[in-house]
């Protein structure tokens, strides 16, 4: 039966020194029989103080033993789900970090549920991780100020609060660059197949596209914005919802490869031509785009070098305030899928 991510967090408040308190023994001593590690003691001052954390609700602290006996060279990776190919390419890129480090990657998914990054979090720490790298931050919630007011040590990726340590790419450069590339093809009606507003990602990405269109003079037309998430099918809809306007785009700036390749496919079955008809951008350039039947431009986001560098902040930390969030350059990459508009 699953348990409740709300009880995992009063658990986690339970401390040795409570469990101490409350059995009548040293901190030290609860430390020493709550060990596994150790072998178990029988005697009756253990079975109460296995009896007193029971009653408790005490659960271990992976990372604050493991910081206490030194590191387990294990760091724990939270991302979204592996069955979106950027997600998979970014937990791969943090795996080669960690294997030039002799460290070793573990990651949980967690459909980017709120309640699911707790308790993943919560297990990957009982499991004695150094440390969390998370790529499922949200701008609607706390997380990781829970995590910071607890002492975890953690690293955001590819998403940020503004706040903590993070590793991100420059999404509103990407945005950008995504957006400019159509502006100067002719382009004027570019429609944009928006991201969840809960990632920080997204909105850099919406914000570039605004950037762009107004240096250029086109007014931000709000029904060519269509939120979606990073899925296939979602971005199979929003084109559908985009081509079906009273006059529809002559380009799409996706937020991702994902939403791109569903936008493509809802071009093609509505008869329509990429790029003779409609120019299309994604974004993240993950290897598939490259190789199908109308290569994909797409904005490429170099994710070994964010990953090296989330991994270096949650082992070394940051070299002073400036350098709390580090921010990785993308590239646009024009293939056969954008054109000059139709006459």
């Amino acid at each position: 039966m699953p348990v409740d991510p709300e009880i995992l967090e009063r658990q986690s408040r339970v401390t040795l020194h409570d469990v101490a308190a409350a059995a009548g023994v040293s901190k030290s001593t609860v430390s020493r029989i709550l060990d596994e590690r150790l072998p178990r003691s029988d005697s009756e001052t253990a079975k109460r103080v296995r009896q007193v954390a029971a009653d408790l609700g005490y659960v271990r602290d992976g990372a604050a033993a493991s910081l206490r006996r030194g590191n387990t060279m294990t760091i724990g990776v939270v991302v979204p789900r592996l069955t979106d190919t950027v997600m998979a390419m970014h937990y791969e890129a943090l795996a080669r970090a960690c294997s030039r480090t002799g460290r070793f990657a573990i990651v949980a998914i967690t459909e980017d549920e709120p309640k699911a990054d707790r308790t993943a979090a919560q297990t990957l720490l009982q499991r004695g991780v150094d440390g969390l790298i998370l790529s499922t931050a949200r701008t609607d919630d706390d997380f990781p100020q829970e995590l910071t007011a607890r002492g975890v040590p953690f690293v955001l990726i590819l998403r940020t609060d503004g706040r903590s340590l993070s590793s991100v790419v420059d999404d509103r450069l990407g945005g950008y660059l995504a957006t400019r590339h159509l502006l100067d093809l002719g382009h004027r009606r570019i429609g944009l197949i928006a991201g969840p507003d809960y990632a920080s990602s997204s909105q850099g990405r919406l914000k570039g596209y605004q950037q762009a269109l107004a240096e250029a003079g086109v007014s931000v037309d709000p029904s060519l914005i269509v939120d979606a998430t990073f899925g296939i099918d979602s971005g199979a809809e929003a084109a559908e919802t985009l081509m079906r306007l009273p006059v529809p785009p002559t380009a799409i700036f996706a937020v991702n490869d994902n939403t791109a390749i569903g936008a493509l496919s809802t071009l093609q079955r509505l008869g329509l031509s990429v790029p003779g008809d409609v120019s299309l951008v994604g974004y993240n350039d993950i290897p598939i785009v490259s190789r199908l039947p109308t290569p994909l431009t797409s904005v490429r986001v170099p994710f070994d070098q964010i990953a090296n560098a989330a991994l270096d902040l949650l082992t070394h930390g940051p070299t002073g305030e400036h350098d709390r969030i580090r921010i990785a350059t993308p590239t646009l990459i024009p293939r056969r899928s954008t054109a000059h508009p139709p006459r």
